[in-house]
């Protein structure tokens, strides 16, 4: 069977933004950037990085936007496969991808309303950093990922299935150089770093299931 020709222009053009603010990302700082690519099997980006810490950080703000635009690509691409629609609009595009960027941004800052409330700022700055980066690093993966999908690779459900595993293995590897790095801190503040995972880790994503699954 012949596969559809769907028109994949507005994913082209996020594509290329997303490429764009990567290259931005990695010409203002050259070696951030390189240090960030290995991240995965080295901690000396996560090490050295966090002790400058920035409200806003430029390079830290560019690969969140590639993280926001592959995501809304990424979320579409499963929705095509799972709806069978050939047509999607710019402006759902830019719903999605608003919608995607607000809902972090309004987690991190509640996330470090928390931390002063419960004053362990420092832990929760720190594991904060190291979170966004690995989900930037997430960002950074579904660039080539989207593209195979979208011009080489029919995204059938158990590529698409693979690609989350990917995607949550990379997030819980984050999750676990956390815990190894700052393990005393945590111990410390055991009952409330707990408190934090439930009311901010897991319930704003039970909350998203009940809302876009089951209704």
């Amino acid at each position: 069977m012949l596969r559809h020709i769907i028109s994949n222009e507005i994913f082209t053009i996020l594509l290329i933004i997303g490429l764009i603010v990567v290259a931005i990302a990695k010409l203002i700082s050259p070696k951030r950037f390189d240090d960030f690519i290995l991240v995965l099997g080295n901690d000396k980006y996560l090490k050295i990085y966090s002790r400058d810490q920035k409200f806003f950080d430029k390079f830290d703000a560019l690969l969140f936007a590639n993280l926001v635009l592959s995501v809304s690509v990424f979320c579409f691409i499963i929705y095509r496969e799972l709806i069978e629609t050939q047509n999607i609009s710019g402006n759902t595009m830019f719903k999605l991808s608003f919608s995607i960027g607000v809902f972090i941004l309004i987690k991190v800052l509640i996330e470090r309303l928390i931390g002063s409330l419960f004053e362990i700022d420092k832990l929760i700055d720190q594991y904060i950093f190291q979170k966004t980066s690995f989900k930037n690093y997430v960002g950074l993966l579904l660039l080539p990922i989207n593209a195979l999908l979208l011009y080489s690779f029919q995204p059938t459900l158990p590529i698409i299935y693979g690609v989350i595993a990917l995607l949550i293995l990379v997030n819980i590897l984050g999750l676990i150089s956390s815990f190894k790095t700052h393990q005393t801190l945590i111990k410390n503040n055991i009952f409330y770093f707990i408190l934090y995972l439930c009311a901010l880790e897991i319930a704003p994503y039970i909350i998203l299931y009940k809302v876009f699954i089951e209704n």
